[in-house]
């Protein structure tokens, strides 16, 4: 949860500062970690709905889920007296998006071996919970049944602010919020140099991601003809804070250029003892002490790590690169974006590779790509060629990354198997979206997508 004004350090002094916090990101390869999030929509076994937040003690709720993990050493995070967070002394933590979808952030290891097992655990606690209130989850990229008015708002205050934000910037914005789950990873830099690298084939490469994890072919319960609807809604989320940030591809970028990026996206909220409404004001002017929120107070870099959250481009820069184009799907799915990113980012050979695939596609192509991508998946077309053969070469290259990097576990494999299903997905050309829709056209028997898949596949 955001920090108190007293433990968010002093007053920035200027831009300089920014670039600093950036900078202190650095690591040497042999400090890199991994980090993997993941939401899933957690639901009602009897009737497939989504979770309140409060219910009577012993019912399905969210809250209950919460505070089901006290037993597995999960220390609360309040909010109004409302635990609405979850930390880990082992550096872990479980938060909730606005519609109660269940995320953990895992804790940064070393291997994806340890990812798999992290993975697990939680999975298996989640059951444990779960069972006896009747509550299952599931992986999808967008909710396939539920709509707006069905799904409850969890008591988070910068929730309230944004949703009613969102509206004024663009139409899918509470779509976004309220009906969407992804998967990301977040994966360190050496030096701002490394970083760009690692950013510009990221955000290149991020379409091929959207098109290899598409799994959200359903809207109110009907087919909505995209591979990836969740990647749609953030097109249509807030332009001056979502998007492809065609400025990374420029000579000349680096952290400065980034943080100018951050201070031109209007603010959300200042987090004061509680959530101060600062929707659309400007960062800048809270620099010069000019802020209509908060008049005559400046920011502390507590304040700029806020709101450098709630930047949401398909990569966002933090103290790490967040890798932010995947739907969400089962397990394997979930280690395999991770197994993406890390053999192609990790090793250096890989990386150079990239850019040497990448050195001369243009920013308008990528645009491109990424405006036909959530509906056409892997059979929209980059360069002459579709993503589908794309995808064929960037595999080998993340799966030779792999190879180099070595590391086995305890089953003598190396972190290569992680990769084989999403290889799985571009040999056959056959997305999870696709598998979903085929199944449940030839086996719904007149259910529901939300009813028939969450009581096949949850988790």
């Amino acid at each position: 949860m955001t920090s108190k004004p007293s433990e968010r350090g002093n007053a920035i002094n200027g831009t300089a500062e920014l670039v600093t916090w950036f900078e202190q990101g650095s690591k040497p390869p042999t400090a890199w970690r991994i980090g993997t999030e993941h939401e899933k929509f957690m639901f009602a076994r009897h009737d497939f709905a989504p979770l309140p937040y409060h219910a009577a003690p012993g019912m399905a709720s969210i809250r209950a889920v919460l505070e089901g993990f006290y037993p597995f050493g999960w220390q609360p995070i309040l909010e109004n007296g409302h635990p609405i967070a979850l930390a880990h002394t082992g550096g872990a933590a479980i938060s909730l998006e606005p519609g109660g979808q269940f995320e953990l952030s895992g804790a940064a290891v070393e291997n994806l071996h340890q990812t798999e097992a992290e993975l697990a655990t939680h999975i298996a606690q989640l059951k444990e919970i779960g069972a006896p209130l009747g509550i299952g989850m599931m992986g999808l990229g967008f909710a396939p049944d539920w709509r707006r008015e069905d799904i409850p708002w969890m008591p988070k205050g910068r929730y309230k602010i944004m949703r009613d934000y969102m509206p004024k910037v663009g139409n899918l914005g509470l779509d976004m919020m309220l009906r969407t789950c992804t998967v990301q990873v977040n994966l360190d830099y050496q030096s701002e140099a490394d970083m760009v690298d690692k950013y510009r084939v990221s955000l290149a490469l991020q379409p091929l991601a959207t098109a290899l994890f598409a799994n959200s072919p359903f809207t109110n319960g009907r087919d909505n003809g995209f591979q990836s609807y969740r990647s749609e809604i953030w097109r249509d989320t807030d332009r001056q804070r979502c998007g492809m940030i065609p400025f990374v591809f420029e000579d000349g970028f680096g952290f400065e250029r980034y943080v100018n990026y951050v201070l031109d996206v209007p603010m959300y909220f200042v987090y004061r003892d509680g959530y101060i409404d600062a929707a659309g004001q400007s960062f800048r002017d809270f620099m010069a002490g000019k802020l209509p929120a908060l008049p005559g107070e400046r920011p502390t870099l507590g304040d700029f790590a806020d709101h450098v959250s709630t930047v949401f481009p398909e990569v966002r820069l933090k103290r790490y690169l967040e890798m932010r184009g995947a739907d969400v799907g089962p397990p394997e799915h979930i280690i395999a974006l991770s197994s993406l990113w890390v053999g192609l980012l990790y090793d250096r050979a890989a990386l150079d590779h990239c850019l040497a695939l990448i050195k001369d596609w243009r920013v308008d192509a990528l645009e491109a790509v990424r405006r036909d991508v959530p509906r056409l998946g892997l059979a929209a077309m980059l360069h002459g060629r579709s993503l589908r053969d794309w995808a064929m070469d960037v595999l080998k290259i993340a799966d030779r990354g792999l190879k180099n990097r070595g590391r086995r576990g305890h089953d003598g494999h190396d972190e290569r198997k992680f990769l084989r299903p999403i290889e799985a997905i571009a040999a056959s050309g056959r997305s999870l979206a696709t598998v979903l829709r085929e199944d449940f056209n030839a086996h719904g028997g007149g259910k529901s997508p939300g009813a028939y898949l969450m009581g096949k596949y949850a988790w």
